[in-house]
């Protein structure tokens, strides 16, 4: 796969543990483009929340917000591969602690916030300010990058979702059960689609992908094609 002459920015949009991150992680690797996982800042936040006692019985405590967002600083580091980022809370390494079901289970009631939203969306958009990054997430290409030169929407059946992740997890050694991974996976559709800051939807001129039945390999040819069909390959700046 060959890069297009100039920078640019792709964003990947879509519904969780659809394969999101390792669709943009290998589009970046090929391409020699900078991967950014919108979706383990907001883990980090939440994880960050938790850790300060912000989250009491499903309700967070929007008055203290603005203090722990003040201090909190998000980064990626690559590991030897450059396929593989982690991500990075206050100089502390969280990767592993991010993916977390308790995380996870919290994330979407920190990430409709709306000054948790404003603050990262300023982050994401300094980060793609040289262009040349893949992003993915759940509004970037409606919200954070709403002139990205790629956008695509990634999809696949919930009970493909749940069966990926339970995989994922189990192969890191936790003990987890199926029916509560898949019963996540549907309550964070809900409240993804219909939170009122920056809802989850498929941009109109984005390109929809639904993974439920290809494999990594696939996933990478698809969008090959499509950035062969694009004048990105032929245009100069």
């Amino acid at each position: 796969m060959s890069a297009p002459v100039r920078k640019i920015i792709i964003a990947i949009d879509g519904h969780s543990s659809c394969g999101k991150s390792t669709f943009a992680k290998a589009i970046a690797a090929k391409l020699d483009y900078i991967y950014i996982d919108s979706g383990a800042m907001y883990r980090a936040v939440t994880l960050a929340c938790m850790e300060n006692s912000l989250i009491r019985d499903g309700h967070l405590d929007e008055k203290r917000l603005p203090e722990i967002l003040m201090n909190i600083e998000i980064c990626f580091q690559k590991k030897p591969s450059p396929q593989i980022t982690e991500t990075w809370l206050n100089g502390v390494n969280v990767e592993e602690r991010i993916r977390s079901v308790d995380v996870a289970s919290n994330v979407s009631l920190v990430s409709k916030s709306r000054i948790v939203r404003k603050k990262l969306v300023s982050m994401q958009r300094e980060m793609g300010r040289d262009k040349g990054i893949v992003m993915d997430g759940r509004d970037i290409g409606t919200v954070v990058f709403p002139h990205a030169d790629i956008k695509i929407f990634m999809t696949a059946d919930p009970e493909i979702r749940a069966g990926r992740r339970y995989r994922e997890l189990r192969d890191k050694g936790m003990d987890v059960d199926f029916n509560d991974i898949l019963e996540n996976i549907s309550e964070r559709d809900r409240l993804d689609e219909n939170r009122s800051e920056s809802p989850l939807k498929k941009a109109p001129d984005a390109l929809l992908l639904d993974n439920s039945y290809m494999t990594p390999e696939q996933q990478l040819e698809w969008f090959s094609n499509i950035l062969l069909k694009t004048d990105l390959m032929k245009c100069r700046k």
